[in-house]
């Protein structure tokens, strides 16, 4: 299967800019209510997640305790504790499932390293779900 057909494309999700201060993510992410969130630099090529966690880190080893520290960072400065991978939009929906096990969405990117858009774990299961379905139904058909 194309793994477009899960996509969730560039235009309809949140993301970031690399060179967004730290406290412009935090309030974004509060907004929105996420708890990771793409970055992308300015000609679109995907750089990294960052979630609430490598902020909280952040914040702790530079002993931090108002959000307006952040202002002063920008986003690139904050190391993200694990690298959440994106794949290729020619990847298989079986290298989504991989990765769903370790990340709540998968970001895709093109054969340029541009980022276009997410995939969900949801979404993964979901397809996964419909699938299996689709399989117990035609072998009680067969039967």
């Amino acid at each position: 299967m194309n793994i477009l057909k899960l996509l969730h494309p560039k235009a309809c999700i949140e993301y970031l800019y690399s060179d967004c201060t730290a406290r412009q993510t935090l309030e974004k992410m509060k907004h929105h209510g996420y708890s990771a969130v793409p970055v992308i630099d300015r000609e679109g090529r995907f750089v990294k997640t960052v979630s609430e966690g490598d902020f909280l880190r952040f914040m702790v080893e530079r002993g931090m305790y108002d959000i307006r520290e952040m202002e002063s960072y920008p986003l690139e400065k904050i190391p993200p504790k694990t690298r959440m991978r994106p794949v290729n939009v020619s990847s298989t929906v079986e290298e989504l499932i991989l990765l769903s096990m370790d990340q709540n969405f998968i970001p895709v990117i093109d054969d340029r390293g541009i980022f276009i858009g997410i995939v969900t774990r949801k979404d993964i299961l979901g397809y996964c779900y419909k699938t299996i379905m689709k399989q117990n139904d035609d072998t009680e058909t067969k039967e």
